[in-house]
C-alpha cells in the first residue's frame, strides 16, 4: 500500500494557481448541474408534499424512488462503451440527460399529491434515473480531466457547487412557494437545468480521442476485474464497507431536514430564507477550508478531520429539536451541518475519485458511489418511521452512534500516517 501524500506534492501549485483556472471552473459547473435534481428530491418534494398534508412515513417512503442512484452502475457500461452520433463521447451523454431532467421536473408541479401520489412517485424515480445518468458522465468527464494532483481541490470544489445547487430548490423554490402556484416554482426550478446544458455545449472532450472498451462484455467487466486485482479482494472488501458506512449516519440525519424545520415550527419563508443563508456562508467558508487542507493534508487526514466535524453536526439536530423554533439556533445548527457535511463530501468524494481507474472512468465511478448511495436511499425510507416511532430527539442522536463504524475504518482504508490503505491506479504505474 502507498503513502497518502499531500496533494500538491507533484508540482507544489499554490492555491491561487490551483483555483484560477479552467478546469476548477468547469468543476463549479459539474458540481451545481449534477446537484440541482438530486436537491429537488431531497429538499423541494419532501417539503412540498409535507406542505400539501402527506404523512411523514409516505414521504420517507417516496426515497425509494431514488433507487437509480444506487443502481446507475448497471447501465454505466453502456455511456462508456458506446458514444453518440453527437457532442462527443462525454457531452452527448451529458446533453440528453440535462434536457430530460430539465422536462421531467419541470412536469412534477402539475401533479395533485393528495389525488395521485403515485405519479408524483413515479416523476420521482425518472427525475431519479437521468440525475443519475448524467452524474454518470459528469462523474467519468471530471476524472479524465483533472490531473492526479488536483483530485482533492477539483472534487471540494465541485462538492460545494453540488450543495450551493441546493439553494435553488431548498431556498428560492421554497420563498417562492409563498407567492406562486407549485407549478410555476418547478418549472423556474427546472430551467436552471440551462446552466448545465450550456456548460455542455461550451467546453471540450476532456479526452480528445477516445479508446471506449471495445465491446459491452469489457466494458461491463473490466471495471470490477481490474478493481479487485489492484486492491486484493481483503482490501477491495473494506473498501466497500466504507463506501458503505462512512456516511450513513449523516444522510440519516438529513433525509427529512426539511420536514424536521416544518414539524419544528419554522414558516418556509424562514426555511428559505435563515437556513439557507447559514448553510450559504458556510459552505463557501468549507469548501475554501476543504480544498486547501486536502492541498497541504492530503486525503487520508481530510477524512480524519472532517469526518469529525461530520458526526459533530449531527448533534445539533438534536439540540435544535428540544429549543424548538429559535431562528438563531436554525441558522447556527444548519451553518455547523452544512460546514461538516460539506467537508466530509469533499474528502469522500475525492477518496473515490483516487481510487478510481481512469480508463474505466464511468464505471467504476459509478459503482463506487452507487455503493456509497445506498445508505442514503434505505435510511432515507425508513427514517420517517423511526421518528415516529422515538421522535426527533433521540432519532438523531441514534444517528450520531450510527456514525462511528464508518470512522472506524479509517484505519484500515485511510490511515492517518498513510502506511496502509487504499491501492491507487498511480501507485501501480498506470
Amino acid at each position: 500500500m502507498t503513502d497518502d501524500a499531500p496533494l500538491n506534492s507533484g508540482t507544489r501549485q499554490t492555491f491561487r494557481q490551483a483555483i484560477l483556472n479552467r478546469r476548477m471552473l468547469i468543476c463549479v459547473f459539474t458540481g451545481f448541474a449534477s446537484g440541482l435534481p438530486l436537491y429537488v428530491l431531497i429538499q423541494l418534494v419532501p417539503a412540498w408534499l409535507r406542505v400539501e398534508g402527506v404523512g411523514l412515513a409516505e414521504i420517507g417512503l417516496l426515497a425509494l424512488a431514488q433507487f437509480p442512484y444506487t443502481w446507475k452502475f448497471v447501465w454505466a457500461p453502456v455511456m462508456d462503451r458506446y458514444t453518440l452520433p453527437f457532442l462527443g463521447h462525454r457531452r452527448g451523454w451529458m446533453a440528453v440527460t440535462q434536457l430530460a431532467l430539465l422536462v421531467t421536473i419541470g412536469c412534477m408541479g402539475f401533479i395533485k399529491p393528495e389525488l395521485s401520489i403515485w405519479t408524483v412517485a413515479f416523476l420521482a424515480a425518472a427525475v431519479a434515473f437521468f440525475s443519475a445518468s448524467q452524474d454518470i458522465v459528469l462523474d467519468a468527464y471530471r476524472r479524465e480531466l483533472l490531473p492526479d494532483v488536483e483530485l482533492g481541490l477539483g472534487n471540494a470544489i465541485h462538492v460545494q457547487a453540488y450543495r450551493l445547487a441546493g439553494l435553488v430548490p431548498g431556498s428560492l423554490a421554497l420563498i417562492l412557494a409563498d407567492f406562486l402556484p407549485w407549478e410555476t416554482v418547478f418549472l423556474v426550478v427546472a430551467l436552471f437545468m440551462l446552466v448545465g446544458l450550456g456548460m455542455t455545449l461550451l467546453i471540450q472532450e476532456a479526452i480528445a480521442e477516445p479508446t471506449p472498451p471495445r465491446t459491452l462484455h469489457d466494458a461491463v467487466v473490466g471495471p470490477f476485474r481490474e478493481f479487485v486485482n489492484r486492491q486484493g479482494l481483503r482490501a477491495a472488501l473494506l473498501v466497500v464497507a466504507f463506501l458503505f458506512l462512512y456516511k450513513l449516519g449523516d444522510n440519516m440525519a438529513t433525509a427529512l431536514s426539511q420536514a424536521f424545520y416544518v414539524d419544528v415550527g419554522f414558516s418556509l419563508t424562514q426555511i428559505g430564507t435563515i437556513a439557507k443563508f447559514a448553510s450559504l456562508i458556510a459552505v463557501i467558508v468549507g469548501g475554501l477550508i476543504g480544498g486547501v487542507m486536502m492541498i497541504w493534508l492530503g486525503i487520508n487526514r481530510a477524512l480524519w478531520l472532517f469526518g469529525v466535524v461530520q458526526v459533530v453536526s449531527i448533534l445539533g439536530f438534536a439540540l435544535l429539536a428540544e429549543v424548538g423554533a429559535n431562528p438563531w439556533m436554525l441558522g447556527t445548527v444548519v451553518a455547523l451541518e452544512y460546514l461538516g457535511v460539506g467537508l466530509g463530501t469533499a474528502a469522500f468524494t475525492a477518496f473515490i475519485a483516487r481510487a478510481t481507474n481512469p480508463v474505466f472512468a464511468a464505471t467504476q465511478f459509478a459503482l463506487f458511489t452507487a455503493m456509497a448511495s445506498v445508505p442514503r436511499t434505505l435510511a432515507s425510507a425508513v427514517t420517517g418511521i423511526i421518528v415516529e416511532q422515538v421522535g426527533w430527539t433521540a432519532f438523531f442522536i441514534l444517528c450520531t452512534f450510527i456514525a462511528i463504524p464508518g470512522m472506524l475504518l479509517l484505519f484500515k482504508v485511510a490511515p492517518w500516517h498513510g502506511a496502509t490503505g487504499i491501492q491507487s491506479p498511480a501507485a501501480q504505474g498506470r
